[in-house]
């Protein structure tokens, strides 16, 4: 997909040169270890019930999703088109819950207009030194809320996801470990995704916005609180492991 809109002024940081520096240590156009961050994306659509999580990583022209889930075919946007491009420059979530009521006046709509796309959260993806190199993203295509739980969690799987891209950068000449790293990923949390399922499955069956309904959703949040520290504390003692 080409756009040739211009970019507007305040999409481009004054720390652009430092960020892009920062960025090329992630190896953008490397598919090494691309199916780790497929199957973590993956895992973030099914925690938050919506069609369609990113992990992107935001170029001089354009966005490239290196996790990719629920747009199968889509490598990459334009950056003009992308709110991922809103995100890096946001310290906390950058949340858009209808586009269609209340767009965003920083970029184009043609991305969510081709994916039919009408909500969006994304929490920055920042480097040990603190820039943003991408963003870690939530999409709906019908409007709705983003609680402040949701956002926490947003936040943490964030960290999640910058542990699992410097590990990549550290490992780069060892795909053999992403691989390992995926079947980890993929033991943890698959009886807790399942149990996640299951509570949404009951709580549909309440009246919305009822206790129990509450309830049944806290339990999910609660749950997929627990998978998102399980994945953390691998990460993080691989790159212990690795002197990182």
């Amino acid at each position: 997909m080409n756009s040739t809109a211009q970019y507007h002024p305040e999409l481009i940081p004054a720390y652009e040169p430092q960020r892009l520096a920062a960025l090329r240590r992630y190896h953008v156009r490397s598919v090494t270890g691309s199916e780790a961050f497929d199957t973590l994306v993956a895992i973030v659509a099914r925690l938050f019930n919506v069609p369609v999580a990113l992990l992107s990583l935001v170029q001089a022209e354009d966005v490239h999703f290196l996790g990719n889930a629920g747009l199968p075919g889509v490598a990459a946007v334009p950056r003009a088109d992308s709110l991922c491009a809103v995100a890096i420059l946001q310290d906390g979530i950058t949340l858009f819950e209808d586009l269609l009521q209340r767009p965003c006046h920083l970029t184009t709509d043609a991305a969510a207009q081709n994916f039919n796309l009408q909500f969006y959260a994304g929490c920055a993806l920042r480097t040990a030194a603190g820039m943003p190199i991408g963003a870690l993203c939530v999409m709906d295509r019908q409007a709705r809320p983003f609680s402040m739980p949701e956002r926490t969690l947003l936040h943490n799987l964030a960290e999640v996801a910058m542990s699992l891209l410097d590990l990549r950068a550290a490992q780069s000449d060892n795909p053999a470990l992403l691989a390992q790293l995926r079947t980890v990923l993929d033991e943890h949390v698959s009886q807790s995704l399942d149990r996640i399922d299951t509570l949404a499955g009951l709580s549909q069956w309440e009246t919305p916005d009822s206790e129990e309904a509450r309830a049944y959703q806290q339990s999910s949040l609660d749950e997929a609180a627990h998978i998102t520290r399980l994945i953390q504390q691998e990460l993080q003692a691989t790159l212990r492991r690795l002197g990182q």
